[in-house]
């Protein structure tokens, strides 16, 4: 049988445990319904706002992937490997 729940009179319901072990929810999180077609799905909320976009631009941009290699030496103050790769 598939988990359920009964809906209170203030339109609550509890999420069974099971159910939140899958989802990784925990008292306080927020949870959104997403209506696709003739069906609902529960899901953890999404934040609105992409807590990456902060960074966006930290670091230079690279065309190549030596131009990557490069710059990753540089911060391990690596030295260039011989050519007899």
């Amino acid at each position: 049988m598939a988990p359920s729940s009964t809906i209170s009179s203030k339109g609550q319901i509890t999420v069974p445990l099971e159910v939140r072990l899958r989802l990784g929810l925990r008292k306080g999180d927020r949870v959104e319904f997403v209506v696709d077609g003739d069906r609902t799905v529960i899901r953890p909320a999404r934040l609105e706002v992409n807590p990456f976009d902060e960074f966006i631009g930290a670091l230079p941009a690279f065309e190549t992937r030596e131009e990557v290699i490069e710059w990753v030496r540089s911060l391990r103050d690596d030295e260039p490997e011989s050519a007899s790769r």
